[in-house]
């Protein structure tokens, strides 16, 4: 028909849009890439190994958060720092469902920093 694309030139402006486009977008992903580096080296900077724990191992647990459940002590002073020894009945990635008697007014399911191995089931 004798038609001949004029247009030709937007078509070079879409392509090197693209171009500039796909170049910002590795910057971006290297960019973001660090960042995640970066965040996960600061968040396990505090964080430490987690002790393997056992079913039947028996553990102390914290009192640091048990003030209130502690109420028949009379001063802070003298509260144990530890009670126990428990039973651990369940591990979880880092919790510990624990065997606690029905004295013990608290959920049975504890974060490992707040538990300590006396005994090892082996």
């Amino acid at each position: 028909m004798g038609f001949e694309r004029r247009k030709k030139r937007k078509y070079e402006r879409a392509e090197k849009f693209i171009e500039k486009m796909k170049e910002i977008q590795e910057e971006v992903k290297a960019v973001l890439g660090k960042m995640q580096e970066d965040m996960k080296k600061y968040a396990n900077r505090k964080r430490s190994e987690v002790d393997e724990y056992k079913v039947k191992d028996l553990v102390m647990l914290s009192t640091k958060n048990l003030k209130y459940q502690m109420v028949k002590r009379r001063t802070e002073k003298l509260i144990e720092r530890f009670v126990g020894p428990y039973k651990v009945q369940k591990m979880l990635s880092n919790v510990v469902k624990l065997e606690l008697p029905s004295t013990v007014k608290i959920y049975p399911v504890v974060n490992v920093s707040r538990i300590v191995m006396t005994w090892q089931n082996g």
